[in-house]
């Protein structure tokens, strides 16, 4: 397992210890600020998600480089990745594809694909998390006038987003492992 795949499964326990706050203070009818932990669950969800990618793309480098670490090629090349993952941001399908193919030549999508899912539903699936993380981010709760308002996520939601993610990333990391 790479050092970017243990990293991940840390930063997506947030998202699970959230989503246990929410079913701690969840009751019929749910305090009206408790939506909020759900749309950070996702945030950090997605975060965990986008962490990964940067550190397994720069732990893969930096074994590829091994060989001319030091020299003018291999910091090159090592300059022009921390520059990248620098302006790196929402790793959609497209993105996550760009830049595993730019440095290491390996289309990490055509690996993603578990008991019911296709490459094709991956890469649509995770585009519209990734999506759904934007609004959560850059949208309070919708204003309203009286009526109740439909949350962002829900519960189920969140639970499908982490297990869709610890899929990913373990298909990404084993197709890594198999191909470098």
């Amino acid at each position: 397992m790479s050092q970017a795949k243990s990293s991940f499964e840390h930063g997506i326990k947030d998202a699970e210890e959230l989503l246990a706050h929410f079913d701690a203070i969840n009751c019929n009818p749910p305090p009206a600020n408790a939506e909020v932990l759900k749309r950070a669950g996702l945030v950090m969800a997605l975060t965990a998600w986008e962490t990964y990618v940067e550190d397994r793309i720069t732990e893969a480098m930096d074994k590829r480089l091994n060989v001319v670490s030091g020299s003018y090629v291999g910091e090159f090349i090592q300059k022009k990745l921390q520059q990248e993952l620098k302006q790196f941001h929402n790793p959609t399908s497209d993105k996550t594809k760009k830049i595993f193919q730019d440095y290491l030549g390996l289309d990490v999508t055509s690996a993603w694909f578990w008991a019911n899912v296709t490459p094709e539903k991956a890469r649509k699936s995770l585009n519209q998390w990734i999506s759904k993380r934007g609004d959560a981010v850059h949208r309070s709760k919708p204003i309203n006038n009286g009526s109740s308002a439909a949350h962002l996520i829900k519960k189920d939601e969140l639970e499908k987003v982490i297990r869709f993610l610890r899929e990913l990333v373990r298909a990404t990391d084993d197709y890594l492992e198999q191909n470098l």
